[in-house]
């Protein structure tokens, strides 16, 4: 790792001096840093030569977001707490009897977390360290993707907050953790314990040790909550319909923006794509003012907790009536009314469509 990061802010280095370089330039710069450092040859060529393909994804990243109006600066360089991955692409790695076989580096006893199917072929190891000091490899996998068959009828709208963490349209409600909470009095005293100790002094390193298995206990149970319920609505639906928020502007709110925060709302979305057959963000404009019965609008603050609607006399929470508008909305994207005839139809199909019907009512994202 400290070989990559060195070999990084040369290249960072050699940027900042000379201007853009492409990928190529970057590995021939590399095999000149090998012949002047014989102590480069010690480590994997591959894994290094990964180090040039990051640098080239970080300037392209600069010019699009300068293209698009964003101001950006220099590629900075890595320091020595920040720089904690380093990758083996395409070869010179295997997992043999609960061992990992690094090439250059030796034999590692892991912990699986499950067995590889035979017909996965490894194509990429990602090594990382935590801020506590733990190190994990991540696996990245070729496998002969099915294209699936969707079922419309099994869709489900969700409605995410921070009392409940989701509220869906099938009337389920999921309490939020908000596991940051729980936790900000150990967080308090150990912040202060570290206050009090000397700068430099080991017991410093200590203590910001403990405060670093703090936050990571704390991200853990996040992350562990929201795989646990977002393999639920996969395995339960074909199609997930969830209002896209405005989280950047949601939490200028200095009330609420600590809890918004916590409850991580874009996490979740992240592992509903990559676990669901389908995912869609519909538009949250009046989905909680709207009736969901009648379509009547019913304005009202955070603090009322209940939809009363005055005109078709419907009560319900406001969550509950939100996921159900959020459903409707998702599925007149595809001109689909409930009920509905029990139908199947490809990813392919139902993506044309959306497309058409995005187009005609200028919902193109």
């Amino acid at each position: 790792m400290d070989a990559c990061r060195w070999v990084y802010n040369q290249m960072v280095e050699k940027i900042n001096r000379e201007g853009f370089q492409t990928r190529n330039d970057l590995n021939y710069f590399l095999t000149e840093l090998k012949e002047s450092e014989p102590w480069l040859y010690s480590h994997h060529s591959k894994m290094l030569q990964m180090v040039s393909t990051q640098i080239d994804g970080s300037q392209k990243s600069l010019i699009e977001l300068r293209k698009n109006g964003y101001e950006t600066g220099s590629l900075k360089f890595a320091r020595f707490s920040k720089y904690n991955t380093f990758v083996y692409n395409q070869s010179g790695f295997a997992i043999k009897n609960g061992f990992l076989y690094l090439s250059k580096i030796g034999r590692i006893k892991i912990i699986q977390h499950r067995q590889i199917p035979e017909n996965h072929t490894i194509k990429q190891i990602t090594i990382t360290k935590s801020k506590s000091g733990k190190w994990h490899a991540c696996l990245t996998c070729e496998i002969d993707a099915i294209l699936p068959r969707i079922n419309m009828t099994k869709s489900v709208g969700i409605d995410v907050g921070i009392t409940n963490f989701v509220y869906d349209s099938d009337g389920y409600q999921t309490p939020n953790p908000l596991n940051l909470k729980k936790m900000l009095r150990p967080l308090a005293r150990i912040q202060k314990k570290i206050s009090r100790r000397k700068k430099g002094s080991n017991n410093r390193l200590k203590a910001i040790r403990h405060l670093q298995r703090i936050h990571e206990r704390i991200t853990n149970r996040r992350k562990d909550f929201q795989h646990k319920l977002s393999t639920i609505y996969a395995k339960n639906n074909d199609v997930v319909f969830i209002e896209k928020l405005e989280k950047l502007n949601m939490v200028k709110n200095h009330r609420l923006s600590q809890s918004i925060m916590d409850s991580s709302w874009g996490t979740f979305l992240q592992k509903l794509e990559y676990k669901c057959k389908m995912v869609i963000e519909v538009p949250a404009r009046n989905t909680t003012i709207d009736c969901s019965r009648c379509g009547n609008k019913v304005p009202k603050s955070l603090a009322v907790r209940i939809h009363r609607c005055n005109v078709c006399n419907l009560v319900m929470d406001r969550d509950y009536n939100a996921s159900i508008n959020i459903l409707k909305k998702g599925l007149g994207i595809f001109n689909i009314k409930l009920p509905q005839e029990l139908r199947e139809v490809t990813p392919v199909k139902i993506l044309m469509r959306s497309v058409k019907q995005e187009e005609a009512t200028g919902l193109v994202r």
